[in-house]
């Protein structure tokens, strides 16, 4: 899905991937991630927000929740968006400072006290039963959570696994009744996902979702609620936040952006942020009929995998689709013209669209490519755990 726009803006990357493959240094399933380009991306992100008029919740699901790459992103984006108490720890362990916790999955109820101390800006709450929890929790600590409501998604736009939020016909009867809860006030509204990449012309565009926030934020203001949030997540990235800001939105959460990887970018190599990660296995064995099987373990299922690079020869071959539901074990390419274009060992180069913190790969984080001066800095789990 990157190759060509990492080959173009980050070659350097590839070079750098490969010659830490080939050295025995990282093993096959390893994303190999550009510290310095994330950096640079999180500080590009950051100036436009700033020029906007909106604020960012950074987010770390996809790199990983990489400890060092948390730092080189809060010293641009201080506050994060954690979809999960074990990312919200992570995040906040390495310097980073509670944005928006209930992102995506409910702050279960007895991890309520230990992360509402943390004051973050915002909880979000799917339900009046959540809402309530956060209310006690907060009264027992002595002060008032701001909380975004979430939004109940169009229909046939919400992803399975992601049920949830507030209908919009339904909202009214909700804010009466949180409005008597004494631990939150209401600060806003959000839901998931307000934007999406066109997958013909890769161009951010705002959903149906996007225009129920809208409307549950004018409906919220009509009951005297004052200096309402909107958080506009899904898709943020330079080419979205000038969207964000023209249709009201008051804070993006940049995930994909933060490495150059939105389906935009697989389109159009020439935008701001650069790639910044690449993906290295390597070939485990033949089949009789001559496809190259890729040792797996990293290979989301929505990636979007096109082609794998085979550097020792400058071959690409074309990656196999395989079922979600089997385990990646091996991931099959198609068939070299040239038997001896391929043998075991080699090592593969691809780049995809990934979440890592849903694999088993490694993650090797390199410095100082940006000034012609590749090290590897670290190796990490997809969970962030240092090896």
């Amino acid at each position: 899905m990157f190759l060509d726009t990492v080959l173009t803006r980050n070659p350097a990357l590839v070079g750098t991937a490969t010659a830490l493959h080939r050295s025995g240094t990282v093993p096959p399933d390893t994303y190999v991630i550009d510290a310095d380009a994330v950096e640079a991306n999180a500080a590009l992100l950051a100036g436009e927000a700033e020029r906007l008029g909106l604020s960012l919740w950074f987010v770390v699901k996809q790199l990983g929740r990489n400890p060092a790459l948390i730092r080189a992103i809060a010293r641009h984006i201080p506050r994060f968006a954690a979809i999960d108490p074990s990312e919200a720890r992570i995040l906040r362990a390495n310097g980073a400072r509670a944005g928006n916790l209930g992102h995506l999955v409910q702050i279960p109820r007895r991890d309520l006290p230990e992360m509402l101390v943390w004051r973050p800006e915002a909880v979000t709450v799917f339900d009046l039963a959540n809402a309530r929890a956060v209310s006690d929790a907060a009264r027992e600590l002595g002060f008032v959570q701001d909380v975004l409501v979430r939004i109940e998604g169009a229909a046939g736009s919400v992803y399975p696994g992601q049920e949830g939020g507030v209908p919009l016909d339904s909202l009214d009867d909700f804010a009466a009744a949180a409005e008597e809860l004494a631990g939150i006030r209401i600060a806003g509204v959000t839901a998931f996902p307000c934007v999406l990449c066109d997958p013909v012309t890769g161009v951010p565009v705002p959903t149906a979702t996007f225009e129920l926030v809208l409307k549950a934020r004018e409906s919220l203001a009509a009951r005297g609620h004052e200096g309402l949030k909107l958080s506009a997540p899904s898709a943020t990235s330079m080419a979205s936040l000038p969207l964000l800001a023209e249709l009201g939105a008051t804070h993006g959460e940049p995930g994909h952006a933060l490495t150059g990887t939105t389906p935009l970018h697989a389109i159009d190599p020439d935008q701001p942020e650069r790639p910044a990660y690449v993906y290295v296995s390597e070939v485990a064995h033949t089949l009789a009929d001559g496809r190259p099987a890729l040792h797996g373990g990293g290979f989301y299922p929505r990636a979007g995998i096109r082609d794998a690079l085979l550097p020792r020869t400058g071959t690409r071959l074309a990656v196999q689709g395989a079922p979600a539901e089997n385990i990646d074990y091996y991931r099959l390419l198609e068939a070299p013209a040239s038997p001896g274009a391929v043998r075991a060992g080699d090592t593969a180069v691809l780049a995809f669209r990934t979440q890592i913190f849903v694999t088993r790969s490694t993650v090797a984080v390199v410095s100082g490519l940006s000034a012609g001066e590749p090290r590897l800095t670290g190796l990490y789990d997809s969970r962030g755990r240092a090896l």
